[in-house]
Formats: structure tokens, C-alpha cells, sequence
């Protein structure tokens, strides 16, 4: 069973983990954060958040990497996992949808409407 309130947040650049943080504890949710997914991977094979936000282009992985691993583990099919991208064309989102992504959301955020779109998620 996922812990019902733990989000974790899988982004290199220190600001924007943050503003995410910020956002999402102002929420009520717990924040888990990680700049490298190696160290969010270990973390995930032994703990099970309610949610999984992962930046694409990561110092040591990409997003779909690292969502192939995750999907390995006993409750990764389980693992809703959001993509947060610079990438913004039009076909993106369904790339990401694709490669397995329950949803995507393009950089910049809009802090107004973060929560809602993380809360659509959550289940």
C-alpha cells in the first residue's frame, strides 16, 4: 500500500525542486527529493509514495529510464509517475504518455494549478 501522503520529486536543478516542494507541502502532502535518479531509485525499490514527479533529463538518467526500473519493482506498475519536461510541443505529451508516464506536465509550471494537476493523478 502506497504511503498515502509522500510525494516523490526527482529534480536536478535545486530551484525548482524546491518551488515543487514549497508547493506541495503548502498542500499538506510529505516531499521526498532527489537531483539524481540512482539515489531516487533506491529509495523507490524500498518505499512506495503516493506519487512520483520526475524531471526528463536528469545528470545520470532520463525520466523514461529511470520509469523503466521503477516499473521493474513489485509496486512500480502501481507508482503513478508525472513527467515534467522543458520539452512543450505539441506531440510531447503523448511520447511521454506512451513511454508509460501517467501524465506530463510542461516547464514552467503554472504554481496556480500545480496542485490540481498532481491531485488529478493521485488516486
Amino acid at each position: 500500500m502506497a504511503d498515502s501522503n509522500t510525494i516523490c520529486v526527482i529534480e536536478d536543478n535545486l530551484s525548482i525542486r524546491k518551488l515543487y516542494g514549497i508547493l506541495l507541502k503548502k498542500a499538506g502532502y510529505d516531499v521526498v527529493e532527489f537531483e539524481e535518479g540512482e539515489p531516487a531509485l533506491d529509495w523507490l525499490e524500498k518505499n512506495r509514495p503516493v506519487l512520483v514527479i520526475c524531471d526528463d533529463i536528469l545528470p545520470d538518467a532520463t525520466g523514461t529510464e529511470i520509469l523503466k526500473r521503477l516499473r521493474t519493482f513489485p509496486h512500480g506498475n502501481d507508482t503513478p509517475v508525472i513527467a515534467i519536461t522543458g520539452h512543450a510541443h505539441a506531440t510531447d505529451r503523448e511520447r511521454y504518455l506512451e513511454h508509460g508516464f501517467d501524465d506530463y506536465i510542461a516547464k514552467p509550471i503554472n504554481t496556480a494549478t500545480f496542485v490540481e494537476q498532481i491531485r488529478r493523478i493521485i488516486p
